[in-house]
């Protein structure tokens, strides 16, 4: 962490320095008339600079202050590097290590986008791209590794016993060894071969053999170039699909899983939202089961960046759903950020319009130790209420007694404080007393 700090500080200063000069070249030419091209230049040059040494900045780890080679996301929303955030928890932190914040999960969900820019950044400056398919201690797969590897696949035609043996060591090495993972596509049609015992008859026919293949297909996804492969082949959705409606609890938690890793692309979330997805996801979270319905909460959540998918799973009900687990203290955290990604879609705000629905918010604002949540409390509020008087009423009301919102506009998040502020100044406009 010595390190990062190190690095963190000569980046900033370099910023900074960048900053000043930039400023100084800039007043020149907005104060002398006849600047000529030699200034202009200049100009360009330092912003040139302070570009890379912003990108280079984002491109690090906050943990280990280098740039990142497999970039994954924490469920509190930041990124960091593989190896970098594993050996965090692998030493037993519960905590995002920036914001503080109690994680939900320890999924760590492939950063596609950040690894391409990262990508396409390294090699326009000159430098080696980092290693992403390398295991945390060092081991790079064989060729023998290789065949053998390539041999379990081939197993999947053989008998019911030599499949589920092979089956399970599949999920034990793309579990414990991410270079098996990076060289599964190297294979000929290594997908056909992988989910074929499945498509022969009813998916969950032999529920054993089914979690360990779905398993080892969640594991396979971890690495961002496999993604593509899998999205494109006809039977892998639809068969995750089925995967989260049919099977074994860890089955349909590991199925919703893959699908929520395959919905970081936007094109890829249109797909699967059409391909029937939002029933069988929103059925996983309504049943309530505590290992897969964060699981289920989470792949909502990255479907419902596409707005067509978001009014799928408002019409199935989830709204009502969302908010009576919330009242009964289910993942308040989880289910309350996906509710602020579902008020942003006018049938939910009607759906959110209740009295009971804004108590309910402001009082989890008051009693949560999560700022995170607090902010997407007051999200839905200013979805919800900003445009409705009465509404803003009881907000205003509750305000005399418990100054919930006029806190949050002191402490919240820059995000909070932005909404709070901005449903204070309707209340102050419409009601004499200050909040």
């Amino acid at each position: 962490m010595a390190e990062k700090e190190e690095s963190s500080a000569a980046g900033g200063g370099r910023e900074e320095e960048l900053k000043k000069e930039l400023q100084s070249v800039v007043k020149k030419i907005v104060d002398e008339d006849n600047y000529g091209t030699e200034i202009t230049l200049k100009a360009i040059s330092i912003l040139s600079d302070l570009s890379d040494t912003v990108l280079t900045k984002k491109f690090r780890c906050p943990i280990s202050g280098e740039i990142m080679g497999d970039p994954v996301v924490l469920s509190s929303g930041l990124t960091y590097d593989r190896p970098s955030i594993q050996k965090w928890l692998n030493e037993g932190n519960l905590t995002c290590p920036q914001s503080k914040e109690v994680l939900s999960h320890t999924i760590l969900t492939p950063n596609c986008l950040v690894r391409k820019l990262i990508s396409s950044w390294c090699k326009g400056h000159g430098v080696a791209v980092p290693r992403s398919h390398q295991d945390t201690n060092g081991e790079i797969i064989t060729e023998f590794d290789r065949l053998y590897f390539n041999s379990l696949v081939t197993e999947m035609f053989s008998s019911l016993t030599d499949r589920k043996e092979a089956a399970k060591e599949l999920r034990r090495l793309t579990t414990a060894a991410p270079s098996y993972r990076a060289v599964f596509f190297e294979f000929t049609d290594p997908i056909s071969r992988l989910i074929g015992p499945l498509l022969e008859g009813s998916v969950d026919s032999d529920p054993e053999l089914q979690e360990d293949l779905i398993t080892t297909f969640m594991n396979l996804l971890v690495d961002c170039d496999n993604m593509k492969v899998v999205a494109d082949h006809p039977d892998a959705i639809p068969l995750l699909i089925k995967s989260v409606e049919f099977g074994t609890i860890e089955t349909r938690k590991n199925a919703a899983v893959a699908l929520s890793m395959l919905s970081s692309d936007n094109d890829r979330r249109l797909m699967i939202g059409n391909a029937g997805a939002p029933m069988p996801l929103f059925q996983l979270l309504r049943e309530g089961h505590p290992i897969a319905m964060k699981e289920a909460a989470s792949a909502i959540l990255n479907q419902c960046v596409e707005y067509s998918n978001k009014e799928k799973f408002i019409e199935l009900g989830a709204v009502k759903v969302l908010l009576e687990k919330i009242r009964e203290g289910k993942l308040v955290d989880e289910l309350i950020n996906l509710v602020a990604q579902l008020s942003t879609h006018p049938k939910a705000v009607n759906e959110l319009s209740e009295l009971d629905t804004v108590h309910c918010l402001l009082g989890i604002i008051r009693e949560t130790e999560s700022e995170r949540t607090k902010e997407n409390c007051v999200a839905i509020l200013y979805n919800v209420c900003l445009n409705d008087v009465g509404l803003l009423k009881v907000i205003w009301t509750e305000g005399i007694e418990h100054q919930t919102l006029a806190k949050l506009v002191d402490t919240g998040t820059a995000r909070a404080k932005r909404k709070a502020t901005a449903l204070a100044t309707k209340i102050g406009k419409l009601f004499p007393t200050v909040l």
